[in-house]
Formats: structure tokens, sequence, C-alpha cells
């Protein structure tokens, strides 16, 4: 009897740490990092436990949902929208969104990934629908911006943020591809067109600049020798004058010295002499003095002549004085 006693004794020891070790097992709860878990008690909400270490009453309490809050990249099934110019086009996304209140992520909604997919398709197509076909391609940006304000309004009910959405692709039927196709290569070849143009009247204006330079220059050159030209002619004449004058100034000087009047006389009767010797010469008609017998009365009025004109330009000369 006593061993029976001493068996039952050691079972219920045995069952006792048994039960310790669920009941631990069931009381502590590690949870790890980012994570969220929603804890019941009797089958209603009661608290959310943190990343850690964390204590709950087994058979009491419940572990009924683990939130992660991490950053969560949710691809968005490909879909046809309508553009405002009434163009079937096919769109495809990706949304980033984040849980930021676990208990409202689990009581907010059966299914809030679901919940958050099928709205942003459905904002998506809204927001193509206002748009025509060339704009959907320029506003990307704008088209991300209004998807993710128009989810993130509803999402927060669910304790989620909707982060970004971001466009993967966006194909348009084969028949407006190719007209795009079309429409692009006769832009390059307006393009091509205009700018070949502008290079050939660029070309011309710089032609007809170059001519007109040229032409500006050789006036100018051709001025310039004219005006150098006559400086040279302008000193050329006042060079001879200035000559002349020095010659005569000579003349009346070597006149006005001793013996030079008598040196005067002699010269321009022999001058007279070969004057009429080259009448003689090349004329048919002869001139001849009145007293031809007498030559040196000829030449004493030729001299007379000459003393008469020195005498008078002595006299302007003294009155100028």
């Amino acid at each position: 009897m006593q061993e029976i006693a001493l068996g039952g004794f050691s079972f219920f020891i045995l069952l006792l740490a048994v039960f310790a070790v669920i009941f631990i097992r069931d009381a502590v709860k590690v949870v790890p990092q980012q994570e969220a878990w929603v804890v019941e008690r009797f089958g209603k909400f009661h608290s959310v436990l943190e990343p850690g270490l964390n204590f709950i009453v087994p058979l009491i309490d419940k572990v009924a949902y683990k939130q992660t809050l991490k950053e969560i990249p949710m691809d968005t099934s490909s879909q046809i929208c309508i553009t405002k110019d009434n163009t079937q086009l096919q769109v495809d996304g990706v949304l980033y969104f984040q849980v930021t209140n676990p208990e409202l992520a689990s009581y907010g909604t059966s299914d809030f990934v679901m919940a958050i997919t099928q709205l942003a398709q459905t904002s998506l197509r809204s927001v193509i629908g206002t748009m025509s076909l060339d704009k959907t391609f320029e506003e990307r940006e704008e088209i991300n911006a209004r998807v993710v304000q128009a989810v993130d309004e509803a999402a927060q009910t669910w304790g989620v943020k909707v982060l970004r959405y971001e466009i993967k692709d966006l194909t348009p039927p084969k028949e407006i591809l190719r007209a795009m196709q079309l429409q692009i290569t006769a832009e390059r070849e307006k393009r091509a067109v205009i700018a070949t143009s502008e290079g050939q009247r660029q070309k011309e204006i710089n032609v007809a600049e170059g001519e007109r330079a040229s032409m500006i220059a050789q006036s100018e050159g051709e001025m310039q020798a004219a005006i150098n030209r006559a400086e040279g002619e302008a000193r050329a004449i006042e060079a001879v004058a200035k000559a002349q004058a020095e010659a005569i100034r000579l003349v009346a000087e070597a006149i006005a010295q001793n013996k030079g009047l008598e040196a005067v006389n002699l010269q321009v009767a022999e001058k007279y002499v070969e004057a009429f010797g080259n009448i003689a010469q090349k004329s048919s008609t002869l001139l001849l003095p009145a007293n031809l017998a007498d030559i040196s009365s000829m030449v004493a009025s030729a001299m007379a002549i000459v003393k008469n004109s020195l005498n008078s330009q002595n006299s302007r000369s003294y009155f100028y004085k």
C-alpha cells in the first residue's frame, strides 16, 4: 500500500510539473522585432504585446492576431483603364503600406490587404479616367500621388498607413502604339527640317555679314588710299612751290650781288639770240628786228626792259616792307 501511495504521489508531481511547463510556455510570449501581437481575453480585445518578453494568463488570454509592422510591398493586378479620350490603357503597379495600429488592422476589416488592393485599383481607374492618353504618360507622379491620397484616407480606419504607389507599366493598345510611333517619327522629321532651315538661314546671314564687312573694309581702304594720294600730291605741290620760291630767292640774291646785273644782261642776250635762231630753224616765217644791222642796240633794248622790270620788282618789295 505504501508503494502504491508513493507511486501515486510521484505521478501527481510529474503531472504537476508537466502542467507547470505548459503553463509557463503559454504564459511567456517573446514577440520579435517589428511585430505586434493582439491578445484577446475571453474572446474580447485585451492588449497588444510589444516586441520583447511578455506575459499572459493561459487559458484566459490568447494571441488572436500577429501583425507585422514592416513596410509591405503589394503588387496590384494589371487592369484595363479608360482614359478621358476613350482609350483603353492597361496599368499595373506596386502599393507600399505599413500597419500603424495593430488593433484596427485586426478588427477594422476582415482582410485589410485585399481591401487596400481593391481600393487602389478602383482609385487608379478613377484617376486615369480624368486624364487624356498623352497626359497619363507625362503625369505619372501626379497619378501616384492621387492614388496614395485616396487609399490612405480610407485605410486610416483599418490602422494602415499607405506610403506610396508606383506605376510599373502603362501599356496602350497596339494600334495606339503604332500611331504614337508615327507621331514621334513625324515630330523628329519636323525638328530635323527646322534645324536644317535654321542652319541654312544662319549660313546666309553669316555670308551676307561677311560680304558687308568685306565691302566696308574695301571702301575704307580705297578712301584711305585716296586720302594718302591727295596728301602726297599736296606735299609734292608744296615741295615744288618751295623749290621754285627758293630758286627765285637765290636768283634775286645773285642779281643783288656785285656784277650780278651784268651777268643777267649777258644771259638775256644769249637767250634772245638763241630764240631767234630756233625760230629760223623751226618756222618758215622769219621774224627780224627793225634794225638788223645793229644787234647791240637790240641787246641793249632787251636789257633795258629787264632792268626796268627789276626796278619795278624792287620798288614793290620796298613798298611791302
